[in-house]
């Protein structure tokens, strides 16, 4: 098989066919994925809420390092590399850290103001 410079000029039609299917399903998981990750947003939004409300601490490290094992293990499980697991997990935690941080600066402030 060849590929143009274009990327599709030479290639059989049904190679481009099986193509543009792959890439659909690969598209339909990233909007799943971006749903998945609103939802999660939502419930660490009111966990921020009630720690702030108690004057708990935005981050919790052992709770994190759990889910960081859990994680690796589930990545494991389904043949995903669990360096790449915890790294986007890594990444998830920060953000939900920073959100605490300024709901909790926010409630200090007195505003009771949900931002979810």
């Amino acid at each position: 098989m060849t590929i143009s410079s274009t990327g599709t000029g030479d290639v059989d039609p049904a190679v481009l066919s099986e193509l543009a299917r792959l890439r659909d399903s690969i598209d339909n998981i990233d909007a799943a994925v971006v749903h998945m990750l609103a939802e999660r947003f939502k419930a660490t939004q009111q966990v921020g809420h009630l720690k702030a409300a108690h004057q708990l601490p935005p981050a919790d490290p052992d709770r994190e390092g759990r889910q960081i094992a859990r994680l690796r293990a589930l990545a494991e499980d389904a043949k995903l590399d669990p360096a790449f697991a915890e790294k986007f997990l890594n990444f998830i935690i920060a953000e939900v850290i920073r959100h605490h941080e300024r709901i909790a600066e926010k409630s200090a402030n007195g505003d009771p103001t949900p931002t979810i």
